[in-house]
């Protein structure tokens, strides 16, 4: 069985998320969307909350699970028993800075490998911080965000 992470801080989750963990669940066993504490950043939902999200939003993924994790990505992938982080990549810019986290995490173990996949075209624009400046603004995210989230935005920032 291979069992993949979808690690992020997924601060909200994105149409552009979702696509990365629904074509992930089309190749792996098992994927765990794992959502990041970054204490350096200052999120508008909570870990709990950005869990319960991803929750509902994946709820037609059988192979798919929601966790959250604080510390190394490679010691929680020990400890779940996943082989494969995978990355979504928007621009050059993205990968510019994954593949040197991919490179410290094959440094701190050499048994978890990174996979990069290009997001579609559609979302290649798409980011968690662009759709909250959209929404603190007053304007649409219906059509950036899974439903449940465009209510939580909405519901937030009101």
């Amino acid at each position: 069985m291979i069992t993949a992470l979808v690690p992020g801080s997924f601060d909200p989750p994105t149409k552009g998320h979702l696509d990365v963990v629904e074509r992930c669940a089309a190749l792996f066993d098992e994927v765990i969307v794992s959502v990041v504490h970054n204490p350096s950043k200052s999120p508008l939902f909570t870990a709990d909350e950005r869990i319960a999200l991803l929750e509902e939003c994946t709820r037609g993924w059988d192979n798919v699970r929601v966790a959250s994790f604080q510390g190394l990505l490679v010691d929680f992938a020990r400890e779940v028993g996943a082989t494969t982080m995978v990355k979504g990549l928007r621009a050059v810019t993205d990968f510019e800075f994954e593949i040197q986290m991919s490179q410290m995490n094959r440094h701190l173990s050499g048994d978890v490998v990174s996979l990069f996949v290009a997001t579609k075209p559609e979302y290649a624009y798409l980011s968690s911080s662009l759709v909250k400046e959209v929404a603190r603004l007053g304007g649409s995210v219906d059509a950036l965000v899974p439903e449940p989230v465009a209510a939580a935005l909405k519901e937030r920032l009101v």
